[in-house]
């Protein structure tokens, strides 16, 4: 990639406009005194060491990045409850200033390694001073809960440079089935709030 700078720049206005629009459906939420399924939201730019790793572990060639590479951009929404994820899927669906491409449900269906979240992969049309530009942005949601399994997950498997040892694998899947627990407890506790 000769400008990274150039190629990149894109991605962060994008990552930048959407999460002040998510963010103000969170305000929408607060003003209307209607339960807020957001607890918050965050976003990025893959970083360029991010961005070649990814491409070799994939295959992806530099050309082909902002085709094939989902998250280069990347928002995420955190819930406190699982029925909030959806709550939010469904929002993001009614949306009209964005195209959903594809969805993932990886609460319902986990990875093997017990990661959970719901991936929605967006095209965004970003305007540019030279026209509409459209981005691929990948938007996850999830709970408190799965967001501190998975940023455990992450720096664990980092540090064996993805090769984690079996008995680790274990110890994460693990603690990935009591984190799904912990989760059902806190649904069913705000079901039973409500009720009241």
């Amino acid at each position: 990639m000769e400008n990274w700078t150039k190629f990149l720049q894109p991605y962060e206005q994008a990552v930048a406009e959407l999460k002040v629009k998510l963010r103000a459906m969170r305000a929408e939420f607060a003003h209307s005194g209607k339960e807020n399924p957001i607890e918050f939201v965050t976003g990025r730019v893959k970083t360029i060491p991010a961005i070649e790793e990814k491409a070799v572990r994939r295959h992806v060639a530099m050309d082909r990045l902002a085709q094939d590479m989902q998250d280069i951009g990347g928002l995420r929404i955190m819930t406190q409850y699982v029925d909030d994820i959806y709550r939010v899927v469904n929002l993001l669906r009614e949306r009209k200033d964005m195209v959903i491409l594809e969805e993932r449900d990886y609460v319902t269906n986990p990875k093997p390694s017990g990661y959970r979240s719901y991936h929605i992969v967006i095209e965004y049309p970003l305007q540019t001073i030279d026209g509409v530009k459209p981005l691929i942005v990948e938007i996850q949601v999830r709970t408190l809960q799965m967001n501190v399994w998975a940023t455990i997950e992450h720096a664990i498997n980092y540090k064996y440079n993805l090769e984690m040892p079996t008995d680790m694998e274990a110890k994460l899947r693990k603690v990935a089935e009591l984190t799904f627990q912990v989760d059902d407890l806190f649904q069913d506790m705000h079901k039973e709030i409500q009720d009241l």
